[in-house]
């Protein structure tokens, strides 16, 4: 079978993109071609590379016709932001594709009201992005209902892995907050430190596109969260992250308003974005429907991706 993945050489394709050629899987890795994966893995080789502008192809109507053309059987479209790039790539692959995967996103459910959060409940999404994602995923399921389109939505949480700095505990991505954990020196969070963050790793992302590819019967027409077993809170997160260098974590709990002082405007921005969702969210309907099993736990992941961080001295400890 051929897979057309759009996007592939980001996170999650870093790990996707080999494990569909070990599962013997023909792949053609559709992007810009501006970056390599995260990590070399001889399973590159044998992919084919297609250089496109997705933004401007679909601006002239194309980018659904060039997807189309490859004759793939599964389309991974990782990298879809908004509902008309979804709407036209469906159009153009209406009753030509077996699969069409869509990589969505936790955002699509805004506040939460019971948690863990399951699949079914209301989206209040807001922001444009989880907006987007959240239309998006409307439309994809919605087609697959009533018109027979093979669409399957994942939704990941904050995805974690060695070549980038994960969402940290203080809900924003400065790697100078893990130095502070490492160095045993004062870190001040916001509020009392009990809001949640829900990682997850690219691996195990990965691993959930295969599942629900494997188990298509059971994948298509469905929506699923991609996370980890179990989110954490800022505090716990902290507490965990200053343990693993011997230090018990010297916290500071300051209001939001004081909180949002001590760090710059895009930092506030992004925590804010954080724990205002402050996601924990089920994995219980992917592991009954698609029998996705994670390997690593939040702080698992962190973990590794924490070491690749002080290896290349992005974090000074």
């Amino acid at each position: 079978m051929r897979v057309v993945i759009i996007g592939g050489t980001g996170h999650v394709g870093t790990y996707l993109v080999p494990r569909l050629v070990e599962a013997g899987y023909e792949v053609i890795n559709i992007s810009r071609g501006q970056r390599e994966p995260y990590h070399p893995h001889g399973a590159w080789k044998s992919v084919r590379q297609v250089v496109a502008n997705r933004t401007a192809e679909e601006a002239a109507g194309t980018f659904g016709t060039r997807v189309r053309d490859l004759e793939p059987d599964v389309v991974i479209d990782m990298i879809c932001f908004k509902l008309e790039s979804a709407q036209h790539l469906v159009e153009a692959l209406r009753g030509r594709v077996q699969h069409f995967l869509h990589c969505g996103t936790i955002w699509v459910h805004g506040f939460s009201v019971e948690v863990p959060v399951t699949e079914d409940q209301p989206r209040r999404p807001w922001g444009e992005y989880g907006t987007q994602k959240a239309a998006i995923e409307a439309y994809l399921l919605e087609e697959a209902r009533r018109n027979g389109f093979p669409a399957t939505v994942l939704h990941p949480g904050h995805i974690v892995g060695p070549g980038w700095v994960p969402v940290n505990p203080a809900g924003n991505f400065n790697p100078e907050v893990f130095a502070r954990l490492a160095r045993s020196e004062e870190l001040a969070l916001p509020n009392i430190g009990m809001e949640t963050l829900h990682h997850v790793h690219a691996d195990d992302v990965a691993q959930a596109f295969m599942q629900a590819i494997r188990h298509w019967s059971t994948s298509v027409g469905e929506s699923f969260h991609v996370v980890s077993p179990r989110a954490v809170t800022l505090r716990g997160y902290a507490e965990a992250v200053a343990s693993w260098f011997g230090w018990k974590a010297n916290l500071r709990f300051l209001p939001w308003e004081e909180w949002k002082g001590t760090v710059t405007e895009e930092e506030a921005r992004v925590t804010w974005d954080h724990i205002a969702h402050s996601p924990n969210c089920s994995i219980a309907k992917a592991q009954r429907l698609i029998d996705y099993r994670p390997r690593y736990s939040s702080l698992q992941a962190v973990r590794e991706a924490l070491l690749w961080l002080i290896e290349h001295n992005v974090v000074e400890v």
